[in-house]
């Protein structure tokens, strides 16, 4: 199965006001492993971005101004995403701007161009409702370090992702498969041992008088037998 994740940056956040793609990233997973056929790109918006989105990705109009235009990169971009399955984070906004680059050059959808789409917000919303679900959020909740990450990059933002999204559905593997694929990358077999016994240290006399004079105090507190006794009593007493 071929996936890729995929993040641009833009020059502003809607796409119907003018505001254009300046970057694509997409890093590429065969069976759920990264194969290093990534495919990144900045691209020549012919015009400049707005004060709140260079503040998040930092690529100034100079920068930019002699990178290729989108219709002079968009045949790599179409084969490169031909036909599999696309991993986005809160992809409506991606989809929506490079759907509308598409348009601009009477091309089908980008979206017709891909097997399927994959919304990783919509997936973290579910596995962990009324969190913060935002890509460093999720760095942080499945250990995926992102302290070289200063600015929004496409590339490295969906490299990031791409760590999070195996993180997030390991369970779809069985463990048997995990087992398997350790012994044949290499890994030892660990020899099986047997546990222990396991020591009891019964509760002194002293210790056992100090909880009931704990008890004591808690019966006199609710007026009558406080909830230990309650759940320690034996079964019809």
């Amino acid at each position: 199965m071929r996936q890729i994740v995929l993040d641009t940056e833009t020059t502003g956040i809607n796409p119907k006001l003018g505001n254009r793609v300046i970057e694509i990233g997409c890093v590429e997973l065969h069976n759920r492993m990264l194969t290093g056929n990534n495919y990144h790109v900045y691209i020549n918006p012919e015009r400049e971005s707005e004060e709140g989105a260079l503040n998040v990705h930092g690529l100034t109009t100079e920068f930019l101004s002699d990178k290729p235009k989108f219709h002079e990169i968009v045949e790599d971009l179409r084969a490169y995403v031909a036909g599999a399955e696309v991993i986005i984070h809160n992809a409506p906004f991606d989809l929506g701007f490079l759907n509308h680059e598409f348009k601009r050059l009477n091309l089908p959808d980008f979206s017709d161009h891909v097997g399927k789409v994959i919304d990783t917000l919509v997936q973290a919303k579910e596995l962990h409702p009324g969190k913060r679900n935002s890509l460093d959020a999720l760095c942080d909740r499945y250990g995926v370090s992102n302290s070289h990450r200063k600015l929004h990059g496409a590339l490295l933002d969906a490299e990031l992702l791409a760590d999070v999204y195996l993180a997030m559905t390991r369970g779809q593997n069985s463990l048997g498969m995990d087992v398997e694929e350790e012994v044949s990358a290499g890994g030892a077999s660990l020899e099986h041992v047997a546990l222990a016994d396991i020591i009891v240290v019964p509760a002194s006399e002293a210790e056992l008088a100090a909880h009931e004079d704990t008890l004591n105090g808690l019966d006199k507190a609710v007026k009558g037998n406080c909830i230990w006794r309650a759940i320690s009593a034996p079964q019809g007493s």
